[in-house]
């Protein structure tokens, strides 16, 4: 059932758990990633980036394949915009059925990020859209995530009080595209944000980061947890193996399915690592 982030967010803040967020780049992740949230009855976040709108080249086809699967699922499914610089991509989100949106106004200017941001805020909950938000650079790019840089506590509960977000992504020792589960996480700092911000707290770059780092990490204080670069290893080895295992193959659906099943198998784990059972 298509969920607005905020209540899947405070349900699972008030619990103490987490909910995984993982990106869909085409039909095949959006399928694996529902079924394994069937599968173990949890909710899930299924995201669709401005970069993945680029290489599709709009946002209307892949939103409204990921949203019909969100509708018929059992369990409650987030459809949501994930770095969205373009305002009017965030409108047309919007338009197309989408619940959440991740404003990323972290190449802006603080005065203007927070401006910026309080306005997609407010276009947002107009229409009863969750937002999402961030202070600056998380990771991949230097920014906030270069070493040793860590967001402030006083800062984060600043901004999310001036902008009205309903989520914060917050740096905390996590990096995009990261291949290597090697992030150390400061887990005392999670703390400390997570008693001075009043709104859920968001862990990007989540797929370098072990096991037992995001276990712990959400029982600091992290609520969403975003996974993409670690799906994409699991599908791409699947691949892989499947056509390393049959040179004359040719039928996409005998690579495709394979690589399918494995990113449920994997996301449905992750789920559950999340949501700490």
């Amino acid at each position: 059932m298509l969920t607005p982030l905020h209540d899947v967010l405070q349900d699972a803040r008030a619990e103490g758990r987490g909910v995984a967020a993982f990106n869909v780049i085409h039909l095949e992740h959006a399928e694996a990633l529902t079924r394994a949230a069937e599968q173990v009855g949890l909710p899930v976040v299924l995201q669709v980036s401005e970069n993945t709108v680029a290489f599709h080249g709009s946002l209307a086809p892949i939103a409204g394949a990921t949203r019909v699967l969100a509708e018929r699922a059992g369990v409650p499914v987030v459809l949501h915009l994930d770095h969205a610089v373009s305002e009017p991509l965030v409108g047309e989100a919007l338009g197309l059925g989408f619940t959440s949106v991740m404003f990323d106004g972290s190449k802006l200017d603080d005065a203007q990020n927070r401006a910026v941001t309080r306005s997609v805020v407010e276009r947002c909950h107009a229409a009863g859209v969750s937002v999402e938000a961030e202070l600056g650079e998380i990771g991949g790019k230097d920014g906030v995530h270069a070493p040793g840089v860590r967001t402030r506590p006083d800062e984060a509960a600043a901004f999310a009080r001036d902008t009205g977000v309903d989520a914060l992504a917050v740096a905390v020792g996590s990096s995009h595209a990261m291949t290597e589960r090697t992030a150390e996480l400061d887990l005392a700092l999670i703390g400390e944000i997570r008693g001075q911000v009043d709104v859920p707290l968001v862990l990007h770059g989540s797929s370098g980061v072990p096991d037992d780092g995001i276990a712990a990490a959400v029982r600091a204080g992290m609520t969403k947890i975003n996974i993409a670069t670690h799906l994409n290893a699991v599908f791409t080895a699947a691949v892989r193996e499947r056509l390393g295992a049959d040179l004359r193959l040719v039928d996409t659906r005998k690579y495709l399915g394979p690589a399918r099943d494995a990113v449920q198998a994997e996301a449905a784990r992750l789920l559950e690592l999340v949501a700490l059972r």
